[in-house]
């Protein structure tokens, strides 16, 4: 009767300083001997290689491997350790992988040690196993630090939350308290897989709100301000604001709206989101509850696809009347015409990303598969699941899984 040859399973450790060629060596004796690969993995932190490699393979032939694998890392001058893995502790480590798995995504405009500390005290305190940890964002310089400088560290992250609800609610007080955004996400197919952005514009896209630069040339600028201000903090209801609002600006001449628009502050980040979020075939959407004046301003400089916001209405003598046209774009339009847009274009809800900063704009943030809270006021922050309060707009980029190294010479700063 012939006999069996046993396997077993052998987990290759190797550190050191990396070069071309290392794993090619490495892997070439492997194939010699028909190892069989069970996993494999490979982090390069400062030029300085951490590889591992779990090969299953002849018994009788295991010896050997070994040594000519110590051979060649001495040869090539890194470190190398083996550890045995058993049948059943192998199976056991195979029947986890199954579980889900999230994204969390930590980002500022510098990350330290305190603040990872803390992140990895909540996914810890959470039950939840750190697979790999990348770096999504370049690389600092220590003699010419560049402006307007941001970290992003992504960590995967295997198994269930056991209060997904608490651990949201912490990792929202941590990003208040240590000035630093955070993004956790299911990490299955749509994650990757976005295709349609909605954004809403004043304080969002542009650093102010128009309604108050009009009512500014119009002399009622501290009666508008005020108004906004407890419509967005959701105090008062948005049509009734935004009426009383417009009714302001009656007398105020068109030819004013040109001047703002050509020199409306555009939100930092904003320039390099776009162009990569054009290149990379978005559809792109403003839904404001602003002017349409200003909205199409933009989509003309951007390329956007779609704007929705609100039409004033014109007089004959070329003066504002101090009344709308058509349905007010309010926080339940919001939401109506970003599922309408992605019927339109054919993409499902959970591909759909919504970004703002007021009441009116939480209900397309809860509706879209990825909202963002961007510099928002606290009760948009409160009710959001992903914030960005540390950064420019191109945060969001990071959101979605872009590294800067994928973006080129249009991604840099």
């Amino acid at each position: 009767m012939e006999e069996t040859i046993r396997k077993e399973q052998i987990l290759v450790r190797i550190t050191g300083q990396d070069r071309p060629g290392l794993t090619a060596s490495v892997m070439g004796i492997l194939a010699k001997y028909d190892a069989q690969i069970l996993d494999i993995g490979q982090a390069d932190i400062h030029s300085t290689l951490s590889l591992g490699i779990l090969i299953r393979m002849d018994e009788v032939h295991s010896g050997q491997v070994m040594k000519e694998l110590l051979f060649k890392a001495t040869e090539l001058g890194v470190n190398i350790g083996f550890s045995p893995i058993g049948d059943d502790e192998y199976e056991n480590w195979v029947g986890h992988q199954g579980k889900n798995r999230y994204i969390l995504m930590v980002m500022g405009r510098q990350l330290e040690a305190r603040q990872i500390a803390e992140a990895t005290s909540v996914i810890a305190d959470q039950g939840l196993n750190i697979d790999s940890i990348i770096r999504l964002t370049g690389r600092k310089s220590i003699k010419n630090p560049a402006k307007h400088v941001r970290a992003c560290i992504e960590f995967s992250l295997r198994g269930e939350p056991r209060d997904r609800a608490e651990m949201q609610s912490k990792l929202m007080r941590l990003s208040s308290q240590l000035e630093m955004d955070f993004s956790f996400q299911r990490d299955d197919m749509f994650r990757r897989m976005r295709r349609l952005i909605c954004f809403d514009m004043d304080s969002t896209l542009i650093q102010t709100e128009c309604i108050d630069e009009l009512a500014e040339r119009n002399g009622v600028g501290d009666q508008v301000r005020a108004i906004t201000e407890s419509a967005m903090r959701g105090e008062i209801d948005f049509k009734e604001s935004f009426t009383r609002r417009v009714a302001l600006l009656k007398g105020l001449d068109v030819s004013v709206m040109q001047d703002i628009a050509d020199h409306l502050p555009i939100t930092e980040g904003v320039d390099r989101l776009m162009t990569i979020l054009k290149r990379c075939g978005y559809k792109i959407a403003i839904l404001s509850g602003g002017f349409t004046f200003f909205g199409e301003h933009l989509q003309r400089k951007y390329g956007i696809d779609y704007v929705y916001a609100n039409e004033l209405e014109v007089g004959e003598d070329g003066k504002l009347t101090g009344r709308y046209v058509g349905e007010i774009v309010d926080g339940h339009r919001k939401a109506e015409l970003l599922k309408l847009i992605a019927q339109v274009e054919k993409v499902n809800l959970a591909q759909t990303i919504a970004v703002g900063d007021g009441a009116n704009d939480l209900p397309m943030i809860s509706e879209a598969g990825l909202g963002i809270a961007f510099h928002a006021k606290p009760r948009v922050v409160a009710n959001a699941k992903q914030s960005i309060n540390t950064i420019g707009l191109d945060g969001v980029l990071y959101f979605l899984g872009f590294k800067d190294s994928y973006l080129g010479e249009q991604g840099k700063l």
